[in-house]
């Protein structure tokens, strides 16, 4: 055995030859920022109308798929190589998944923000023919419609899906479920024709105002609300239930004290997914609850503006020398709705983590 040999240094296989933590997040940001920097400069330059974000993240991405697999080869050998690819290959797929929504958002953001200040959201269309004006009255109104809606929705919703879970057997239940079923699939100007039908046949053909809206919009939220419950209800262990009957605990009781507050984060959750399916809805509110230019606080009296229907009359409405104000406020009106989206999922989740039940270990 030679000298050199007896005197080489051991090598730790399972230290030596990594990557440091958070070396793919640091690659990945960096690839996002040179091909960020590089649809800046074509922008800023001419070549493209505007900045592409959607090119940019991802280009990016795929010149992170090269560096993040060539760096890897020559640190950590071919075999870590190939997995770290792999990996990168799976995100970048759910990156490019996601690449609509990050158009959206960023359109609807570089496009709002030009009529986002205060009279936006402090003043009301009434009397304003050009520029200015806010959409003041079709927030509330959409707040109010809402909800209303929810109000309507959510009990019905949920005690179906209890009945549905814990009581119903044979044809009425099974008959539920199919038409609960049906229901998910109407079109939401079905559901406008539906309230005005009924209103129409009580209060004449001239009826509009917000309470129809909700009526309306209830129709959308009670299928979503009841299979969303139905499914978080039936994940409740069976076990727990059976420990609360063997206490003697009565059936509505374990219901109300053990399964509910159990799911109360997925419920609140399918709570929240039916607010947005219908807080965006246009066609049947332009049918029962009209269009308005001024305030209304009363759901039950004259027409009500919402936010859904501000946008889109305000888009038809971009014609001669004030189109781009109607633009503007149309873009914000949008993003506006976009924020209560979010607002309200922040709120719910928060909710239900405070009355979601404590564990302990």
């Amino acid at each position: 055995m030679s000298t050199a040999t007896v005197n080489r240094p051991m090598v730790n296989s399972l230290t030596t030859g990594k990557l440091p933590r958070g070396s793919t997040w640091m690659i990945l940001a960096g690839s996002w920022v040179i091909f960020g920097a590089i649809f800046g400069i074509l922008a800023a330059a001419g070549v493209t109308k505007n900045f592409n974000i959607v090119g940019a993240i991802f280009f990016g991405t795929v010149l992170f798929d090269v560096v993040i697999y060539l760096t890897s080869l020559l640190v950590e050998g071919s075999r870590k190589a190939t997995d770290r690819l792999v990996t990168s290959l799976v995100a970048t797929a759910f990156i490019i998944a996601l690449l609509p929504l990050v158009s959206l958002a960023w359109t609807v953001l570089v496009n709002g923000l030009a009529r986002f200040d205060l009279a936006f959201f402090s003043e009301s269309m009434r009397n304003v023919i050009g520029e200015g004006g806010g959409a003041l009255h079709a927030i509330v109104g959409t707040l109010i419609v809402t909800a209303i809606a929810t109000v309507i929705s959510v009990p019905i919703g949920i005690l179906t899906s209890i009945y549905l879970v814990e009581y119903g057997r044979g044809a009425l239940a099974r008959g539920i479920t199919f038409f609960v079923d049906v229901m998910t699939g109407i079109p939401s100007i079905v559901a406008g024709l539906f309230a005005y039908a009924l209103f129409a046949l009580l209060f004449g053909p001239a009826i509009r105002n917000g309470f129809m809206g909700s009526i309306a919009l209830s129709v959308l939220m009670i299928p979503v609300v009841v299979r969303s419950s139905e499914e978080i209800l039936r994940l409740v262990p069976n076990e727990l239930r059976e420990a609360s009957y063997a206490l003697g605990v009565p059936k509505w009781l374990t219901v109300l004290k053990i399964v509910l507050p159990t799911s109360i984060a997925g419920l609140t959750t399918g709570i929240m997914l039916a607010i947005a399916r219908v807080i965006g809805e246009t066609a049947p509110l332009l049918i029962v609850c009209g269009f308005t230019t001024s305030m209304n606080y009363d759901p039950f009296n004259d027409r009500m503006m919402t936010l859904p229907v501000f946008v889109y009359t305000q888009y038809t409405q971009a014609a001669g020398i004030n189109a781009q104000a109607s633009i503007d406020r149309a873009w914000t009106g949008a993003l506006a709705l976009i924020l209560i989206v979010m607002l309200l999922n922040l709120i719910a989740r928060i909710i239900a983590r405070a009355f979601a039940p404590k564990y302990g270990r």
